[in-house]
């Protein structure tokens, strides 16, 4: 199986700044089909419980939590599809 990159660009960014938890969740959940299996899609947020709800999210799902970015507004949350 060939390695991963350890920082992957995000195909897709799921813009829900100004958005309030869970609506963040529930797009990136929409738009999650939208990049493929082992790709990395990214979720931007300001919405202070983003931070462990996006987390709390991919374990319960089984997808990868890759990292919390800062951003002027918020953070992008990179997350990998693994189904």
């Amino acid at each position: 199986m060939p390695e991963r990159p350890t920082e992957q660009r995000p195909l897709v960014t799921v813009e829900a700044v100004g958005r309030k938890c869970p609506v963040p969740i529930i797009m990136l959940a929409a738009r999650l089909h939208e990049v493929p299996i082992g790709a990395v899609i990214a979720v931007t947020a300001d919405d202070p419980a983003a931070s462990a709800d996006i987390p709390s999210w991919c374990r319960m799902k089984m997808h990868e939590f890759v990292a919390e970015r800062p951003l002027a507004r918020g953070s992008a949350f990179h997350i990998r599809r693994m189904y």
